[in-house]
């Protein structure tokens, strides 16, 4: 059974790759034998993770890219036919929204989460699955949150546009089954680079973890095993689904509480 989750002779690209949680799925795919095609705004961050693919024995590409940008996703859509000659799985990191209270968000921010979430990953995915379509099939994995369906003060913009995120896997699923399986991780907090050195003050680590049913907060490799679950033939009879990888949490573990009105 193991076999399954190999990707031996196939072909990913993973957007927001630099660092966290893209970064632990580009290495995760690889491991299991993909090439990979890294995807970041900083050029330096993804040459390193590439590298990274490269020492584990995986063919890789270091691909700048703003997602936001339309013309861009043509060029590495492009760029991973030319040099690798499919794309099999595809797997949309990128994204985020920092919270705000709703009263104080900008409607203008909110578009532009919207479009950083949702749109690009769309885009995205309207430009690979032709591909799919024209290959073997594939797999495409969108990275949501716990907050998509959990609540939280000050979350409004970020919870609402990975809901729709969420939805978006469903509708495509549906319409692009049996050939094209598209999946979602909603995922809970991670000990992220970004996120540590908040945790390091206050005690939010330990308050975390006490709001926590698994008592510890994710790695970005939890979520790089579960990704590589739904790129693989292991999960080939999964799709439309939006699987919840966060520890057990049924409630918001976030402990800092943004001053209501």
């Amino acid at each position: 059974m193991l076999e399954r989750f190999r990707l031996d002779q196939r072909a990913a690209i993973v957007s927001g790759a630099g660092r966290g949680i893209g970064r632990a799925i580009a290495l995760g795919l690889a491991e299991a034998g993909a090439s990979v095609v890294c995807l970041s705004r900083t050029p330096d961050e993804i040459e390193r993770v590439a590298r990274e693919c490269r020492a584990l024995g995986a063919r890789a590409l270091a691909v700048p890219c703003d997602v936001n940008e339309g013309v861009q996703l043509d060029a590495v859509v492009a760029r991973a036919m030319a040099e690798l000659g499919r794309i099999d799985v595809l797997v949309n990191v990128a994204g985020g929204a920092l919270p705000i209270l709703a009263l104080h968000q900008d409607p203008e921010d909110l578009d532009r989460a919207f479009h950083f979430n949702v749109t690009s990953a769309f885009m995205l995915s309207q430009k690979v699955i032709p591909h799919m379509l024209s290959g073997a099939g594939g797999s495409i994995i969108n990275i949501s949150t716990a907050l998509s369906h959990l609540v939280e003060v000050g979350f409004s913009a970020y919870g609402a546009v990975k809901a729709a995120l969420s939805h978006l896997t469903r509708l495509l699923a549906c319409e692009f089954a049996p050939r094209v399986r598209v999946n979602a991780l909603a995922v809970g907090a991670i000990r992220t680079d970004a996120l540590a050195p908040f945790l390091e003050t206050d005690g939010l680590q330990q308050k975390m973890e006490a709001l926590t049913p698994m008592a510890r907060l994710g790695t970005p490799e939890d979520i790089a095993l579960a990704a590589l679950y739904l790129a693989s033939p292991a999960s080939s009879w999964v799709t439309g689904k939006v699987l919840e990888i966060d520890g057990g949490t049924v409630a918001s573990n976030w402990p800092i509480k943004l001053q209501a009105y």
